[in-house]
């Protein structure tokens, strides 16, 4: 009941996002005339990659992140290099990292054999990121509609916007709040990190340097996945118990120390003014449900970062 009770709040702040847009177009109908089997489509073309292999679902949720925190959420990262830019794909932030491209082409294809021209890859990317999470056992939500898609990025933009991997807690905050979210917003949306992997190269510095971490966990890791040298595309799971599964586990191993990140584990145990950010690692962890809500919420929020310049893309690899 608490569940349904927050997840009703969170239709509210979906509805006033809306009220909200200026240009009054995003909206969760967007496409209810133009495009009605629009929803069904991507849902059916995320069941069927998560069906394959549930790490899927984590890169797509993983790949509507990348693509809001630069310039937007415009599809910008899905665009191929040109001659005339060098895009996002290629970022060291991304780079043999990103997963989820072919998904996305293949929902496009069945989307624009019954609605040309119609549904933006931005918005295919949104609502592929939301079915990713409810597949994998998270909560749903109302998804605002009627982005349009960009013409052109740069690598240099997404290696400026993205957090790093080895980022401390100040400038995790500081990141966060150019994008206009919050201390909550960073802590429950660092929470997707309840379902995925991570290579080696991402967390060998936390494993290796770190002494927040547990050294039990720390040393498995070096013996069993990375070694101080080589093996940089190892993989290991973000969450020990259930990395398939989305859920609040992940705020257990913040809590004792068994993180692959250096980004998570920061979310604990920092000094001065952002220990706010232990509170709410605690009240998730004890809350599956607040945690479920305001996930959700954050990821309306994050999702806002909506673009209405620009175009809608035949094919999400290049501008028309």
């Amino acid at each position: 009941m608490e569940l349904l009770l927050r997840l009703a709040a969170v239709a509210l702040v979906a509805a006033a996002f809306v009220a909200a847009d200026g240009t009054g177009t995003l909206s969760p109908s967007f496409y209810d005339a133009t495009c009605p089997g629009l929803q069904p489509a991507v849902r059916r073309g995320v069941a069927q990659a998560v069906k394959k292999e549930a790490r899927m679902g984590a890169s797509l949720l993983r790949l509507f992140f990348h693509d809001c925190f630069v310039q937007g959420c415009d599809a910008s990262i899905l665009l191929d290099d040109t001659a005339n830019f060098t895009g996002e794909k290629s970022a060291a932030p991304n780079a043999n990292s990103l997963r989820g491209y072919e998904v996305i082409d293949a929902i496009k294809a069945e989307v624009e054999a019954s609605c040309k021209a119609t549904v933006s890859c931005a918005d295919i990317v949104a609502l592929a990121a939301r079915d990713a999470v409810n597949l994998l056992g998270g909560p749903s939500w109302p998804v605002l509609l009627g982005r349009r898609d960009a013409l052109m990025t740069t690598k240099a933009a997404a290696e400026d916007s993205l957090p790093s991997p080895t980022s401390r807690l100040p400038q995790l905050l500081h990141s966060f709040s150019k994008k206009g979210l919050n201390a909550r917003d960073l802590v429950a949306l660092s929470g997707a990190h309840s379902v995925g992997m991570a290579h080696c190269s991402n967390f060998r510095e936390h494993v290796y340097k770190d002494t927040k971490i547990n050294m039990t966990y720390a040393a498995q890791l070096r013996a069993k996945v990375c070694p101080f040298v080589g093996g940089d595309d190892n993989l290991a799971p973000l969450e020990l118990q259930k990395p398939d599964k989305f859920d609040n586990g992940f705020f257990n191993d913040v809590i004792t120390g068994q993180v692959l990140l250096r980004t998570d584990q920061e979310l604990l145990g920092s000094s001065g003014s952002h220990g706010t950010t232990d509170a709410l690692v605690r009240e998730y962890a004890a809350n599956a449900d607040r945690f479920a809500a305001e996930f959700a919420m954050a990821m309306i929020k994050l999702g806002n970062m909506a673009v209405q310049d620009g175009e809608v893309r035949l094919n999400c690899r290049r501008p028309n």
